[in-house]
């Protein structure tokens, strides 16, 4: 816990200028992403969301020197169960939200990321009490498990990214990945993505952490459509949404793969939709699953 006290102070005193004089909000990202916009069954990684909002000097297109760049990241989480009647959960409920500081930056041929968050577990988020309440109101049955949650708890979590963007082709980016994550769950992952097309050539990109599909934060002048495609591999240490001491198990390693499109048709009018595969979490976990991952950004 100490390493991570470290490293929030090392990420706090990064990003004090951009509370200063000269800095202004270069762009907002977002992603919404729930499993009834992929395979349409409501469990496990049942939905999330993404908002991220970059404050900076300037936007070139590259990344400047490490303190060059922060964002300031807000996100929720709901791992859920999936009913499987008089033989209980197969996984506890899990309830997550979280902020914090991240700083993007350009390392010679490199882009990094290193940043700490904020992290609230369990009942005391109050996801649970609101996915009931939608569900009432659309008609639906469940949410399964919210009698069955993981305990309340604060933790400071941190992240780590280094990419290699390579430009394989005028309108091709090719970035390969590698990535650490400790304090909720200890991962260590490594990865790529591509981009195909004119958008997203030229944006400051932050990456989910459910889904890996990368948020344009930042968005260049580009209109048009693009393609992107990703896959990465994870391997995974301890994780405090599959307790051990309660009989659970996390898999030693995780995969997954993802495909999506971009549309943008000015400044202010972009789209995106995505999916993605994720491999089984947990010993048990009765198959993959398909998420679906949507933005859009309507500006009148």
């Amino acid at each position: 816990m100490r390493m991570w006290r470290v490293l929030l102070g090392l990420v706090l005193s990064l990003a004090t200028p951009a509370l200063g004089e000269g800095w202004v909000t270069l762009g907002q990202g977002r992603l919404f992403s729930n499993d009834a916009l992929g395979d349409g069954h409501d469990r496990w990684q049942t939905g999330s969301y993404t908002y991220a909002l970059i404050r900076g000097e300037d936007w070139t297109g590259d990344l400047p020197p490490l303190g060059g760049i922060v964002e300031w990241r807000f996100a929720s989480q709901i791992v859920a169960p999936m009913h499987v009647g008089s033989g209980g959960v197969d996984r506890p409920y899990a309830g997550r939200l979280s902020t914090g500081v991240h700083v993007h930056f350009g390392l010679g041929p490199f882009d990094g990321a290193l940043g700490a968050d904020l992290v609230m577990l369990g009942p005391q988020t109050g996801l649970a009490r609101g996915q009931r309440a939608l569900h009432r109101l659309f008609g639906l049955s469940g949410p399964f498990g919210t009698d069955h949650q993981i305990a309340d708890t604060v933790r400071v979590a941190g992240v780590g990214e280094i990419a290699l963007p390579l430009r394989v082709a005028p309108r091709v980016l090719l970035r390969p990945y590698a990535g650490v994550e400790a304090g909720v769950e200890d991962l260590a992952r490594i990865g790529a993505d591509v981009i195909l097309g004119a958008v997203g050539q030229a944006d400051l990109l932050v990456r989910d952490p459910v889904t890996g599909h990368l948020i344009r934060a930042v968005e260049g002048p580009q209109t048009g459509f693009s393609f992107v495609l990703g896959a990465d591999r994870t391997q995974v240490g301890q994780s405090l949404y599959l307790p051990a001491d309660q009989g659970f198990r996390a898999e030693s390693e995780r995969w997954r793969a993802r495909v999506g499109v971009h549309w943008q048709a000015g400044d202010d009018i972009s789209f995106f939709y995505g999916l993605t595969w994720l491999s089984p979490e947990f010993e048990g976990q009765d198959g993959a699953q398909v998420v679906g991952s949507l933005k859009a950004s309507f500006a009148f």
